[in-house]
């Protein structure tokens, strides 16, 4: 696989508008890469024009360097993965100093996933990227791989208020929370962060998961467990129903992900709520897929007479 020469069979599709206005932040199509699978610039420049993109969601960054996890990180599953990196990360010095330069010469649209383990550490981070112009930061309170921190705010409504009252504070951008499913009410959740000041809700993140491994030498059996976080396709189901009670519950705009890997998985998440989505595990297997999306959704609009992509929206919310 490599770039995409021409995406576009017919003149009707380039013509296509594609756009979605989110007021503090706006992209050119609504398709983005999700934090974790893309990296911060430069990574896949060999198989896809990154600024054909809605935007790219960074990999998590923290105040400080982390190494991740140490052992097996990486567990492959029945369509899909289980991982448990650990929210390895330059720190916010580096990415400040080596990814941003980059990201704004080559002129792409991004915004900035941080993470913390005390809100103080959310506090800062936010207060260092409204000082250095980061226009849209994602706010990851949903990662199940980190011993502290994360996961600890995004599932307990009154410390997500907290959390995300004090970044609003400090931060004036297009703030997104990302919100896990490993909760019984997301509804509360979103509610919470609506209330707190988010101008948006991500979701879904990974799933709570288990990857066993057996190995038998006759009667001798060695085993070893990898958990972490589960994505790819076979959460889609999951991430279907999680966006669609989260539309019912607030009035943000929602960027949907989880297992969309085509084009009829992309306009089942925009049925069910989605403004935009995020492509994640499926980077991995097709690096080209964010782009080739794109390209694909012109093309269905166009083929299909529709006005454009509010107007497809519009249509598949009737």
């Amino acid at each position: 696989m490599g770039r995409l020469e021409n995406g576009f069979k017919n003149s009707a599709a380039q013509r296509i508008d594609l756009s979605v206005d989110f007021k503090k932040f706006k992209m050119k199509n609504p398709v983005m890469t999700a934090s974790g699978t893309y990296g911060y610039s430069d990574e896949f420049d060999a198989f896809l024009n990154v600024k054909n993109l809605g935007a790219i969601v960074t990999k998590g960054v923290t105040l400080e360097v982390r190494p991740g996890n140490e052992g097996r990180r990486i567990f492959e599953t029945e369509a899909g993965m289980i991982n448990r990196i650990g929210l390895e990360n330059v720190g916010i010095e580096a990415f400040l100093s080596d990814k941003l330069p980059k990201l704004k010469e080559k002129g792409i649209n991004f915004v900035l996933n941080i993470a913390g383990k005390t809100v103080e550490d959310y506090v800062r981070l936010a207060e260092i990227c409204e000082n250095n112009g980061i226009s849209a930061i994602e706010t990851n309170v949903s990662c199940p791989n980190v011993k502290s921190g994360c996961l600890e705010f995004g599932t307990d409504k009154n410390c997500l208020y907290d959390l995300i009252s004090g970044i609003r504070e400090k931060y004036k951008g297009f703030l997104i929370v990302k919100l896990t499913p490993n909760v019984a009410n997301i509804e509360e959740l979103a509610f919470s962060a609506q209330n707190a000041g988010a101008d948006c809700i991500s979701a879904i993140n990974t799933l709570k998961g288990l990857g066993v491994e057996l190995n038998f030498n006759g009667t001798k059996v060695s085993k070893s467990f990898v958990q972490g976080g589960l994505s790819g396709r076979c959460v889609k189901p999951v991430a279907l129903s999680m966006v669609k009670r989260i539309k019912e519950a607030v009035n943000l705009p929602i960027i949907g992900l989880g297992g969309i890997s085509c084009l009829k998985d992309l306009l089942e998440f925009v049925t069910v709520g989605a403004d935009a989505v995020q492509i994640g595990t499926e980077n991995f297997t097709n690096p080209d897929i964010a782009e080739r999306l794109v390209y694909e959704l012109a093309e269905f609009i166009a083929e299909q007479g529709f006005k454009d992509f509010n107007n497809l929206k519009e249509e598949l919310r009737r």
